[in-house]
């Protein structure tokens, strides 16, 4: 059941979820979590599917917040969607124009599930703190993605400096097939590792964060090298007695997996979509201590794990141009007129 507003408010959609719900017989709400997707136009089809499939391992409500032209009237068209395709989830698309952008939450707000967690998850660059967005004020789980930063390493350093417990970054969870295989391959008791390295392409946030990990766990240094992609292409751990373990993953998808003493075994290591990678993010809603540890050790921040997991609405108006410092002119000064004894 699908119904269509235009130029509506907050509680027009309040009344259009309730009906459609009515309508589609969820009258209990059974309903895990709130997602919140901050998105723009562009990119706001590949949200809503990443989204749908998330929604499918957790029940939830999905609430896309498309926030369109600031220099225009306000305006709030939406899309209120309960069951079909969803499942037994519900879905309302909001498209905000004008300075209602700047106050999403206040739409937001009385459509959040009631008693249930609510997590933010920004499809597009994320704010460089994102205290500046009320829409992950109010969220216990922050999801951003690094790779969509135009140099990924520095949104690293971004997020670190910003870092409260709840934040995690995709760039983080792409990587857990890879920690995953490394981890049970040390299962086998290998000896004590002496150096470590991970192979990528160039500027890739995910290879860091492995990076980050293995330095933060082996307490070895870790080397990142450019191989050229796509993504990780292969990480080796190298042990005393001159052991070394490897995994290659040079097309994507199959892996193959070596270790001093053992024959060769292939393993599937496929990059997986990014409604997966939702899905994983929805599964655990506490803190993530390893994040906050692999992130510290890239970036050099200490102590993120200790930080307030609160954060504060910082009000900032992207319409208003800073003011410029004032500088003081420098007082004019005059010469004093002398003259010579002889000219008297």
């Amino acid at each position: 059941m699908t119904a269509t507003l235009w130029d509506t408010n907050g509680a027009e959609i309040v009344k259009a979820l309730a009906s459609e719900r009515r309508a589609a017989g969820a009258l209990a709400s059974g309903l895990a979590l709130t997602l919140v997707v901050v998105t723009d136009e562009h990119n706001v089809a590949e949200a809503e599917t990443a989204a749908t499939a998330a929604a499918a391992a957790h029940p939830c409500r999905v609430l896309v917040v498309v926030r369109r032209r600031l220099d225009t009237d306000d305006r709030l068209d939406a899309e209120v969607q309960v069951g079909g395709l969803l499942g037994a989830n519900e879905a309302v698309v909001m498209r905000m124009y004008g300075r209602l952008t700047l106050h999403a939450e206040s739409v937001v707000l009385p459509l959040l599930a009631p008693d249930a967690p609510v997590v933010t998850w920004w499809h597009e660059t994320a704010p460089d703190r994102l205290a500046y967005d009320a829409l992950g004020v109010l969220a216990s789980r922050r999801v951003t993605d690094s790779a969509t930063v135009d140099v990924p390493v520095k949104g690293l350093r971004r997020r670190a400096k910003d870092y409260a417990p709840g934040d995690t970054d995709l760039a983080w969870t792409r990587t857990t097939p890879w920690r995953s295989l490394l981890a049970s391959a040390f299962d086998g008791g290998l000896v004590t590792a002496t150096s470590a390295e991970v192979q990528a392409e160039r500027g890739n946030a995910s290879a860091a964060l492995v990076a980050g990990w293995l330095q933060a766990r082996l307490g070895v240094r870790t080397k990142v090298s450019d191989s050229g992609g796509p993504g990780i292409t292969a990480v080796e751990v190298r042990f005393e007695d001159d052991e070394r373990l490897r995994i290659d993953r040079p097309d994507g998808h199959l892996a193959t997996l070596s270790r001093t003493g053992r024959p060769d075994r292939q393993l599937p290591l496929k990059r997986r979509e990014l409604g997966d990678l939702i899905a994983e993010e929805l599964r655990r809603l506490d803190s993530d201590d390893t994040y906050a540890e692999a992130l510290a050790t890239v970036t050099g921040e200490k102590d993120l794990s200790d930080r307030d997991p609160m954060r504060t609405h910082v009000w900032r108006d992207p319409t208003r141009k800073a003011a410029k410092p004032a500088t003081k002119k420098a007082p004019k000064t005059t010469k004093k007129k002398t003259t010579s004894k002889a000219g008297r």
